[in-house]
């Protein structure tokens, strides 16, 4: 391709500018009435006819870039006219163009096909794309507009995967949503239902350049990346944006991102069976594509509702153990890593918006400890807990590290099981008004002097100072918050109790570092003997 385009460029440019006069010609006689429709119209074809057989006298005497480029004008004339008569003025009916598109068509991808004839068919590409362009139609004659790029498309998408013509194959995709752009700005078409000609348009051309460039990657030795990769995350991206641009105000983006997301997560699957079950560049950018989508659509739930926090943390928790099965199972770091950043997103999203969340009750009747704001809790710590014992990646191999990051994880999920607890034990006080009876703050002082009691417990069984010294940060904070703020004002037999329970609570932590010493594990005889010989 590169090759060709050096060689021909200054070609290209020149058939380009002789076809653009050509269509203007045809919009600037219209204008000016000079000659009836009907003498247009016979003119354009006779005149491309013409220059098609002059080009092909040309290259059977043998000079056949000279031969290629009037064939190619030829071509492009006979394109014009059509645009001019079914497109630019309703001259011809949809039928009609469309037969007369197919059989000019289908003849130059035969004989391109049979010939090699490229650069007549990129000449001819040009005019057939940048008719339209050039005479801006004033007619809403969008279905034969669409009707007329579906066969180019096919003949230029057939050429290119059969010749492995890529600049066919990039040609026609920009000259299409360009074509798609100007259909939009110009006839300013109606917006006035979901499935609005527009948004079936651009749906349209989405589906076929996906089946496109997934049918040209197979053919081509299943090369799945290079062009049609970068061509393929173009057409999302333009299509996303047109959805966003067409549904504004109708309904939600996210019900196309979602289909997005859906169609390139089976784009994957489907990519990684054919190549032999390879987690390549090109499945994990699908993947990962169509991931994002998902949740950008997914995030979208619940929008303007109360409860749309809670919709959010299940949303992404769960896909961050989705992400953690494949990862676990293939070993891939790269899909651990981002069910971890998930996961840690997530975590500070809820510390930060779960104190104004409604409870998310069962049947209307809450329950501690069973509501979805308690699940959402639940659901992270257990990742966190997981992510602690079985989330090691297969790339780090420093045993040191590893378990640094083990810890990190734990002691995080210890802070969520943290934020359970204290957010359970406000909404009791809050939905059964213990207040009258019992102070809320204490309360919450003996659940977290209990709370540093069980983590010096862990930590003593697994033999873990990590955990002891946890505990013992917990425990005292919570001394200070007792002494500092707890016991002012008024005295109360509560408090009496609370004292008496934080000090049951400090017993038994010193009864358990004492029953559960970390034990250092002995020498071996012979490195005992060792020992003493070096002494």
């Amino acid at each position: 391709m590169t090759e060709t385009i050096r060689k021909h460029w200054t070609s290209l440019l020149g058939a380009l500018f002789l076809i653009c006069s050509v269509s203007y010609l045809f919009k600037y006689s219209v204008d000016q009435g000079w000659i009836t429709d009907s003498m247009k119209i016979g003119t354009g074809l006779l005149l491309g006819a013409g220059l098609g057989l002059i080009g092909f006298k040309l290259i059977a005497s043998r000079r056949q870039a000279a031969g290629e480029i009037t064939s190619g004008l030829g071509a492009a004339v006979l394109y014009t006219t059509f645009s001019f008569s079914g497109i630019y003025f309703a001259l011809w009916d949809s039928m009609t163009v469309f037969l007369c598109m197919v059989a000019v068509t289908v003849a130059l991808t035969f004989l391109a096909y049979r010939y090699g004839l490229r650069i007549l068919m990129n000449i001819a590409l040009l005019g057939a794309l940048s008719a339209p362009l050039v005479m801006r139609p004033e007619s809403d004659q969008v279905f034969t507009l669409f009707l007329y790029l579906l066969v180019i498309n096919t003949a230029y998408f057939y050429l290119s995967i059969r010749r492995q013509w890529q600049e066919a194959r990039l040609v026609s995709f920009l000259g299409t949503w360009l074509l798609y752009a100007v259909y939009y700005v110009l006839f300013d078409p109606a917006l006035d239902s979901v499935w609005s000609l527009p948004f079936r348009y651009a749906a349209a051309a989405f589906v076929f350049y996906v089946i496109g460039f997934l049918i040209s990657s197979w053919k081509s030795n299943q090369c799945f990346d290079g062009l049609n990769l970068y061509l393929g995350f173009a057409n999302a991206v333009l299509f996303g944006v047109w959805s966003v641009t067409i549904l504004d105000g109708l309904t939600s983006y996210s019900y196309p991102l979602f289909a997005m997301g859906l169609l390139y997560v089976l784009l994957a699957y489907l990519v990684f069976r054919l190549t032999g079950k390879t987690v390549s560049s090109p499945v994990l950018v699908k993947l990962v594509g169509g991931v994002f989508l998902l949740l950008v659509a997914v995030s979208q739930l619940g929008q303007g509702m109360e409860i749309k926090p809670l919709i959010s943390v299940f949303v992404w928790g769960t896909l961050a153990a989705l992400l953690l099965v494949p990862g676990k199972k293939l070993r891939n770091d790269w899909l651990m890593l981002f069910s971890f950043l998930i996961w840690i997103g997530v975590t500070l999203y809820w510390f930060s918006v779960t104190w104004e969340t409604p409870r998310g009750e069962w049947f209307g009747t809450y329950i501690p400890f069973l509501n979805w704001g308690a699940m959402a809790w639940i659901l992270l710590a257990a990742l966190g807990f997981y992510y602690s014992l079985r989330g090691q990646l297969s790339g780090v191999k420093d045993a040191e590290v590893s378990l640094i990051l083990s810890r990190i994880f734990s002691v995080i999920s210890h802070i969520i099981v943290g934020g359970l607890l204290t957010v359970q034990v406000e909404n009791v006080f809050e939905e059964y008004e213990l207040s009258s009876f019992f102070d809320m703050e204490m309360t919450l002082s003996v659940v977290w002097g209990i709370y540093a009691l069980l983590l010096f417990l862990w930590g003593a069984f697994s033999k873990q100072q990590l955990f002891r010294y946890f505990g013992s940060a917990v425990l005292l904070l919570v001394t200070v918050k007792v002494l500092l703020l707890d016991l002012s004002g008024a005295d109360t037999i509560y408090k009496v109790l609370v004292l008496f329970v934080m000090g049951c609570i400090s017993l038994s932590i010193t009864y358990i570092n004492n029953k559960w010493k970390v034990q250092t594990p002995k020498p071996a005889a012979g490195e005992e003997a060792a020992a003493e010989i070096e002494v």
